[in-house]
């Protein structure tokens, strides 16, 4: 099983590289990146390009390892007890199957995606290295051992929130999505806008990584607030010029709200565009 990219994703040969060498090796393959870089997105494009089902874990503050695997559900085996369900009788009854157990169930080889995983605690990737690594836990209330029955191809995202422990680096293979270049980025547009005029292009692009090379942003625009203003752009019917205005009471791109997402980033942008300007 080969990714040769797709359709709906642009990927840089290094990243289809990397999806490749994660296969063949068949280790998990971490995904870092800055937030909105498409991470996500390449796990479910693999699995539309091979043809396969995803199975998809987002990852929160409160997420457990052990909820991937299973849970088992005490409170309401001894509510039924109480009220005399004959269920109480059969633990499998209580046993909730997580999303790894689903992936090693599959009668055939799945995408699994597990989503930010540097939410979790610190021990999170730690605990998971045993299931990781052998493809199987033991389910000790049913006696019980999971195996899986095609080996899942893994993807985990990170957004670099917190360091992964070395154990667990290094039974992955893993790439950083660098952030796309104009050439690049023109190619991912054409995908979601494949009639976008190219003089509105051409300024949009201009304006955006100005935006994102103002030093001391607090949150720099991704690639989906890209797309996200453009789509405001095209829905409003915005001229090129319009993003280009000399006037200081309309300095600010219009729709600035998609690129930027507080006020100390508008006022900071404000303040250095107009001096740049002022002075050309």
């Amino acid at each position: 099983m080969r990714f040769h990219g797709s359709a709906n994703y642009i990927s840089t040969d290094d990243l289809t590289l990397a999806v490749n060498a994660a296969v063949t090796l068949q280790r998990p393959l971490l995904i870092k990146g800055e937030p909105g870089t498409g991470k996500t997105m390449l796990a479910e494009e693999v699995a539309k390009a091979l043809e396969v089902p995803i199975f998809e874990w987002h990852i929160k503050s409160t997420t457990k390892a052990q909820q991937g695997l299973y849970e088992y559900d005490a409170v309401s085996r001894l509510r039924d007890s109480q009220l005399g369900d004959p269920r109480v009788h059969d633990i499998n009854n209580y046993i909730v199957k997580g999303t790894l157990w689903e992936a090693f169930n599959a009668d055939e080889p799945v995408v699994l995606l597990i989503d930010e995983v540097d939410k979790a605690d610190i021990e999170f990737p730690n605990d998971l290295l045993r299931e990781l690594d052998r493809m199987e836990f033991y389910v000790y209330e049913t006696h019980e051992l999971v195996k899986a029955k095609h080996r899942p191809i893994v993807f985990i995202t990170s957004n670099n929130e917190k360091e992964l422990p070395d154990a667990f680096l290094r039974r992955c293979f893993f790439h950083y999505i660098r952030f796309p270049d104009k050439e690049t980025m023109e190619k991912i547009v054409d995908v979601h806008f494949p009639g976008i005029k190219k003089h509105l292009l051409r300024e949009a692009l201009e304006v955006f990584f100005e935006v994102r090379e103002v030093p001391g942003l607090k949150k720099k625009p991704s690639t989906s607030e890209l797309l996200d203003w453009l789509k405001l752009l095209l829905a409003d019917d915005i001229p090129p010029e319009a993003l280009r205005s000399k006037d200081k009471k309309t300095i600010i791109p219009p729709l600035h709200g998609a690129l930027l997402k507080n006020e100390q980033d508008v006022h900071l942008f404000e303040r250095l565009i107009f001096m740049s300007r002022h002075n050309r």
